[in-house]
């Protein structure tokens, strides 16, 4: 149990450091939550719509609406066609999104990237495969939770 409440206390204190991130930089923590989920499927080479963004944020249609509208108002997004079908919308991050980001969390990414240097490459894959296993659980019991309520 004592992992469960390391990664208890690590998801609580990057969640603090996210929504300190969030306001100051005048954003809801739901627009670093589209942030990061749009960046993260841009490193992937996925495309992201508005209809998809909602569904991995669990927002309805209106609130994903307000949600790109906000975003792209403050000039961290914008709505292009996608070239590949031209009745779709697919949704961008601006530089200037990732130049925020990089102001605030860099600092942070370099002390836990020299964090990361004291553990060996054994050690490292080790670290990967027990946080993707743990992502994973977690995926699944939120998907889980979606579908019909937990007892016991």
């Amino acid at each position: 149990m004592r992992l469960v409440h390391l990664l208890r206390g690590l998801t609580v204190e990057l969640d603090l450091f996210g929504a300190e991130f969030a306001a100051r930089s005048g954003l809801h923590p739901t627009d670093l939550r589209a942030l990061i989920h749009l960046l993260d499927a841009a490193r992937a080479g996925e495309v992201v719509t508005p209809g998809r963004l909602g569904e991995a944020l669990r927002l309805n249609s209106a609130g994903t609406t307000g949600l790109v509208d906000r975003l792209e108002r403050l000039g961290l997004i914008r709505r292009e066609r996608d070239p590949g079908d031209r009745r779709r919308v697919r949704l961008v991050v601006e530089e200037r999104a990732m130049e925020l980001g990089q102001g605030f969390f860099g600092g942070l990414i370099g002390d836990l990237v020299v964090a990361m240097g004291r553990f060996d490459p054994a050690e490292l894959a080790t670290a990967r495969r027990f946080l993707e296993a743990m992502t994973s659980v977690v995926a699944a019991a939120r998907t889980e939770s979606r579908m019909e309520p937990r007892t016991g």
